[in-house]
């Protein structure tokens, strides 16, 4: 039996096996339950209180005893619909709350908030980042300086990124500090190809700047990608401001 799904309804370990052991067993006193799960009896008794309060388990009295038994297994399906209902009463809260919870960040200030990631997935996520906040902009525009060997990083951990950004109508702007590299749709490449950017090609850093972030991948001595991303709108416009500059001159 795939005891995940009880996991992911809240129980642990030990909870299931006493409920699945109640089902097995019919009507038990906590002393034999405790035998049978080979459990102590002080925690057969919490575990007990616990699958009560979830609705699996009850009680009843035989002898001056206390005996337990598990519920009807359709009790399972009830307290999915139950948490269901839970979780979409929690999303209207959550909602409601969101625009308070936003201002008190905002009185933070533009204190800048720096945030690390490693390996394709922490790549990944920084393109999400992009898409993300990308789609609240009116303004649909973001700046690229792509650098050779770290590009394939940044293709490699999110292939379909592209094909999101195209469908969300999020355009790009590249400057490309190396050969290679082209255009897919709702962006525009240059080359800068100077020389002496060509001989430092293999240290330098991819860099995205977009809607107040600044996000910036390279690789670790070990050769594995890892990001940075800079919040701060004052970081965003000069990083901005001089990428439109130099996108002008070449």
């Amino acid at each position: 039996m795939d005891n995940s799904i009880f996991k992911k309804l809240g129980l642990n370990e030990k909870e299931i096996v006493v409920y699945l052991k109640l089902l097995q067993s019919g009507p038990v006193s906590v002393r034999n339950l405790a035998e049978l799960t080979s459990l102590n009896r002080g925690n057969v008794y919490d575990i007990l209180k616990r699958l009560q309060e979830m609705g699996l388990v009850s009680f009843f009295h035989h002898d001056t005893k206390q005996n337990f038994v598990a519920e009807d297994p359709e009790k399972i399906a009830e307290l999915l619909r139950l948490r269901e209902q839970e979780l979409k009463q929690l999303e209207i809260k959550v909602n409601e709350i969101i625009p308070e919870l936003k201002s008190l960040q905002e009185k933070v200030g533009e204190r800048p908030v720096t945030k690390f990631y490693e390996g394709k997935s922490g790549v990944r996520f920084i393109l999400d980042d992009i898409l993300s906040q990308m789609k609240k902009t009116e303004i649909k525009e973001y700046y690229v300086y792509s650098a050779e060997g770290v590009r394939e990083d940044v293709y490699s951990a999110y292939p379909d990124f592209s094909k999101k950004r195209i469908k969300n109508k999020i355009k790009a702007k590249t400057i490309s500090l190396s050969p290679g590299g082209g255009t897919y749709g709702f962006d525009e490449r240059k080359w800068l190809g100077a020389k002496e950017v060509k001989e430092a090609n293999d240290n330098m850093t991819y860099i995205l700047i977009y809607d107040g972030h600044c996000a910036f991948i390279a690789r670790d001595l070990s050769g594995h990608p890892v990001g940075v991303i800079i919040e701060n709108k004052m970081v965003y416009e000069t990083q901005k401001t001089i990428f439109l500059r130099l996108w002008n001159l070449i």
